[in-house]
């Protein structure tokens, strides 16, 4: 192999992790403070170095507000007792923690964090695995996390982790189904599974959700937006139920199961879980941003304008894509802190009856829009009216699906 391309993977992997593992970081610091000014009070200010466990007499209040809380937190879970209950199934329940993080952390290899740099000649493109299969790759791996939550309540050995792992197994099971169907109207589109492809074809011709420049002035580019919004909002509500999120936090709400599938963990252990929910959130909004608002894109042609290959840029588009991703995880702060938890009913339903139906008879309609050129205005209408009839006959099943059964006498 080319001693240039090796260095280049191993300087990609150690920036890839070092992005995501301070994006977890950050996600702490983020919700601290957006939390507290959802809720108008003082978020972290003051976090002080612990000197005193070290003979000190105080504390140290560093100046920088309270940017340091991470670092207290991370302090915390390492000093803290490492307890592992006798009655628990040991193997599997030291086990589970790793089966939640390293998921989330694997699917961040295929994701395209700037454009392709030119170094010696080679053009070294800045993702860890440039895949023809990143979708697929990052649904396959990301779907372990869920053996780590089911080990997770089964191994504790205790009722209510059990129920907390058995809800997030049956939550996360039915969710994958419609975040799988959603994105096949953008698999359709583009006409391909490598995610560095998806982004170059939405800097030429305008991104998913914005098609302002290139070829995406067209009128059937204009009515591909039907399907895709649609597939936008399922893809972007089924990421915040993979990710155990409010208001999909069903398996571990404390006024039900205590704490959750967690509830026996402590120390790292239970930090893990910890960074394994913000990591895939990280790597969710990563891949909401690169399917749909252009990944690395600046948008409205100006790409095209930068020299290609130039270190510079590829930092310009890096950063562009950090952009995007805080502001998604901003938003996925913003949602926890304002939307109630759905009932475990709710979030079934949602999930099996609303969203895998929508998604089913979004991946039609998106057809049809791509098929329009080729089978004309007759085909479309008949498709169309063949479409609204299978509609209604899945609204009718869904309703009767959802009544309620009439109460008896006894």
């Amino acid at each position: 192999m080319d001693t240039t391309l090796l260095i280049a993977a191993a300087i990609k992997i150690a920036v890839f992790i070092g992005i995501t593992m301070s994006f977890v970081s950050i996600c702490v610091i983020f919700e601290r403070r957006f939390s507290a000014i959802i809720q108008d009070r003082v978020g972290p200010n003051r976090t002080m170095l612990p000197l005193s466990i070290l003979g000190f007499k105080k504390d140290l209040a560093l100046p920088i507000g309270g940017l340091t809380q991470p670092i207290a937190d991370g302090l915390k879970f390492i000093l803290k007792e490492d307890f592992t209950p006798s009655y628990v199934r040991k193997f599997f329940f030291w086990l589970a923690p790793a089966l939640v993080v390293v998921p989330a952390l694997l699917t961040m290899a295929v994701i395209p964090f700037g454009s392709p740099m030119e170094i010696a000649g080679d053009i070294i493109p800045m993702a860890v695995a440039d895949l023809n299969v990143g979708p697929l790759y990052i649904f396959a791996i990301a779907s372990l996390s869920v053996y780590g939550i089911t080990l997770a309540g089964w191994a504790s050995n205790s009722k209510y982790p059990f129920f907390g792992g058995v809800r997030a197994c049956a939550q996360m099971i039915s969710y994958e189904i419609a975040l799988g169907l959603s994105i096949v109207p953008v698999i359709m589109f583009f006409g391909g599974l490598n995610l560095g492809h998806i982004v170059e074809e939405q800097v030429n011709n305008g991104w998913l959700l914005l098609p302002l420049w290139g070829e995406g002035l067209s009128v059937e580019r204009w009515l591909m937006l039907i399907p895709l919004g649609i597939s936008f909002i399922i893809f972007t509500t089924s990421i915040f139920a993979e990710t155990n999120r409010m208001p999909f936090d069903l398996p571990e709400c404390e006024t039900e199961l205590v704490g959750g599938y967690h509830t026996e963990y402590s120390s790292m252990k239970f930090a893990l879980f910890f960074m394994g929910e913000y990591a895939a959130m990280v790597v969710g909004s990563a891949l909401i941003v690169t399917l749909f608002l252009g990944g690395w894109s600046i948008g409205f042609g100006v790409d095209n304008l930068l020299p290609a290959g130039a270190w510079w840029v590829s930092l310009l588009h890096i950063g562009v894509f950090l952009g995007k991703v805080t502001f998604f995880i901003l938003f996925f702060i913003l949602v926890r802190w304002t939307v109630p938890r759905f009932r475990y009913d709710q979030l079934m339903n949602l999930g099996w009856i609303v969203f895998f139906e929508a998604a089913l008879i979004n991946v039609f309609l998106a057809a049809l829009v791509i098929a329009y050129p080729s089978i004309g205005i007759i085909g479309v209408t008949i498709g169309f009216a063949l479409l609204i009839t299978a509609t209604i006959l899945l609204i009718i099943i869904a309703k009767g699906a959802t009544k309620k059964p009439s109460a008896t006498a006894v």
